[in-house]
């Protein structure tokens, strides 16, 4: 079996879906009796089994704890004791070198959301089995085929073949349950059978650093290994949580779950049940968060939305005329408080639709028309750092030396011709200043506080306006080998330039 966990923080993320202890968790005590309730949804909750086979070499030494060194008598005396079915093997001299096969099991839960035999689990409760058996509350088996799976959500879609109608549950909104409400948890903990568990929703949108789609539901319920892939109920009977997750430096639980929304969950496996894969939204930007920093160069009195580095060429973005340094604040009628808010919903649009998405631009509010494109889930993109090296020049602002852009430093750092601004020769970082450990030598500056600036005089004049109009930082729009960052710079207000 095999045990799955993340370390975060020194803590473990547990993925809780295999080993067997001899500890037990008991339900937690309710205000009533949740037996009416267990008894209609116990049907429909499943024990998932997996079997993987796992090629084990035979010629390695120390197996079955007979290691001597080459050429040692010890190692002629025990072949006596070998088994002998692999006398043949021994007189042509390839004894234990034949590969061999063991199985690997595990264990998890899941549930049935159609008659007809759809069943969703975690993908790391199947990722890699060669074999998956289902286990109905009657004790009946069944062999169970794939039919998509997606790993940055840990969700899978499974098929069983019944001669008849199963009991099946239906998913809820989430989103409509509150901090503090009663919920139930029904799994396979441990591998000793279907079990419940009661407790209340005790936070929503957390993020555990599992993958880039984070939004998990957090529970109190005793939840523990073996209950990956099972569901959450809220009072009405209905699935509004995944169990997924636990937050445990034992691995046994500690009162802190975590299940994936059924909101989330319902958008992906419609997905799977369909194409057999998850489609994404995507509409071609880079972003970063707005820091308190950078709003308060801006003016803004919150730190909300999602900041745009790049606008990728003829992508959805740029044919709805999203710009560099808007800060996109609203999306298909969901404020965007933070970068995370903003990919999840995308990815969760449905491909082709066309939103309302809402930017600020220099402090207005604009709506822009965006039509949702499809991710490429094996594309990748990674910043890249400018080192090459700079000709010094002279003027010096804000802990930084400047100079004009001109033809030889474009030649030598390969800045392409349209990129319009001001080069840093270097970086004082010794001045203490705060916002220029993110600074470089071979950035261009392009604008600053979201106005284009091309010389060093531009830069000078932009800082002195802000200043007087009793700003206590500016922000930097940064670009460095293809890809833009901000970044945001105290002022000192008795500091002249």
């Amino acid at each position: 079996m095999m045990n799955i966990s993340k370390r975060l923080a020194g803590i473990f993320f547990v993925f809780i879906y295999m080993t067997v202890s001899p500890s037990l968790s008991f339900a937690q005590g309710a205000p009533s009796s949740f037996a009416d309730l267990s008894e209609k949804l116990l049907p429909a909750v499943v024990n998932v089994y997996t079997t993987q086979n796992i090629r084990v070499d035979r010629n390695r030494r120390g197996s079955g704890g007979n290691s001597f060194p080459p050429g040692s008598p010890f190692e002629e005396f025990f072949k006596r004791f070998q088994n002998p079915d692999q006398e043949g093997d021994e007189e042509s001299g390839n004894s234990n070198r034949r590969p061999r096969v063991q199985q690997r099991r595990s264990l998890g839960s899941g549930f049935i959301i159609d008659a007809s035999g759809i069943i969703i689990t975690n993908n790391h409760v199947i990722d890699g089995a060669d074999e998956i058996l289902i286990k109905l509350q009657d004790g009946t088996e069944l062999e169970a085929t794939p039919i998509g799976k997606d790993d940055k959500v840990d969700l899978a879609v499974l098929k069983v073949e019944f001669g008849e109608d199963l009991p099946f549950v239906s998913f809820g909104d989430d989103s409509k349950s509150r901090i503090g409400d009663w919920v139930l948890a029904i799994g396979n903990p441990f591998g000793i059978g279907s079990s419940v568990t009661a407790g209340i929703i005790s936070a929503s949108n957390r993020n555990i650093g599992s993958g880039p789609y984070d939004r998990y539901l957090q529970t109190d319920a005793s939840i523990n290994r073996g209950n990956s892939g099972g569901p959450m109920f809220n009072m009405d009977g209905e699935v509004i949580g995944i169990n997924t997750a636990i937050y445990s430096p034992s691995g046994g639980n500690v009162g802190v779950g975590f299940a994936i929304p059924s909101t989330q969950a319902s958008v992906i496996i419609d997905q799977l049940r369909e194409f057999g894969r998850t489609k994404r939204g995507r509409i071609g930007v880079r972003i970063s968060s707005v820091s308190d920093e950078i709003a308060e160069s801006l003016g803004m009195e919150d730190a909300i939305g999602a900041m745009v580095n790049s606008v990728e060429d003829d992508s959805p973005s740029s044919e709805a005329g999203v710009m560099f340094s808007d800060i996109i604040i609203e999306f298909e009628g969901v404020e965007i408080k933070e970068v995370r808010d903003l990919t999840t919903k995308v990815a969760n649009t449905k491909i082709g639709s066309t939103v309302q998405m809402i930017v600020l631009r220099k402090g207005k509010r604009i709506t822009l028309d965006i039509t949702i494109d499809e991710l490429d889930e094996g594309a990748s993109a990674e910043e890249e750092e400018a080192e090459e090296e700079t000709k010094e020049e002279l003027e010096s602002v804000l802990g930084l030396s400047l100079t004009d852009l001109d033809e030889e430093a474009r030649t030598e750092l390969e800045i392409d011709a349209d990129i319009e601004g001001v080069l840093i020769t270097s970086v004082d970082y010794e001045s203490g200043r705060e916002g220029l450990r993110r600074l470089r030598r071979g950035d261009v500056i392009v604008e600053v506080t979201q106005q284009d600036v091309v010389t060093v005089e531009d830069v000078k004049e932009r800082i002195e306006d802000l200043r007087e109009a009793g700003r206590s930082g500016i922000l930097l729009s940064i670009y460095r080998r293809g890809q833009y960052v901000h970044v945001p710079i105290k002022l000192d207000d008795d500091e002249d330039e």
